[in-house]
């Protein structure tokens, strides 16, 4: 396959695993803020922080089993939690630029909690699919060993 037409599939799949993580994000923010917390606390800074780390996990299920299963050489429990933690920690730097967002939108437009983290998803989003392209799961170019001189021994 070129590398243009993967490159595309690979972003058409990213952005529909993200769409389905947006849901949960959503789905599970929805059910913090407006039954299980009822301070701006609550609402604005443990709600996202508790739906997103949903998020996080379908997104990294989605990545690793479905958008880049085919960069992952040998799999075992070790690389999954290796990868997640990694996936984990990048993902919170797009956390932080979404919450900043996210905060930016609900001081100007006075939007609900549900509006500002989506348009701040928006924004985070280019970013997440950058590093989980190049750092997470970074395609390993694979070298051939040939033949050393003839020998076949070696």
């Amino acid at each position: 396959m070129k590398a243009g037409v993967l490159k595309l599939r690979i972003y058409l799949q990213f952005v529909v695993s993200r769409l389905f993580g947006t849901g949960v994000d959503t789905l599970v923010l929805w059910i913090c803020s407006d039954f299980i917390f009822h301070s701006y606390f609550g609402t604005y800074i443990l709600s996202p922080i508790i739906s997103f780390e949903f998020a996080v996990l379908s997104n990294f299920m989605c990545s690793y089993f479905w958008i880049w299963k085919s960069r992952i050489g040998r799999r075992s429990t070790r690389d999954f939690i290796i990868r997640f933690f990694v996936f984990n920690l990048s993902s919170g730097a797009g956390f932080l630029m979404k919450m900043v967002f996210l905060l930016i939108f609900q001081k100007i437009f006075k939007w609900d909690v549900i509006y500002c983290n989506l348009a701040a998803l928006l924004i985070s989003g280019l970013f997440n699919y950058l590093v989980a392209d190049m750092l997470v799961f970074k395609s390993r170019k694979q070298v051939k060993v040939g033949s050393l001189g003839g020998n076949e021994n070696c």
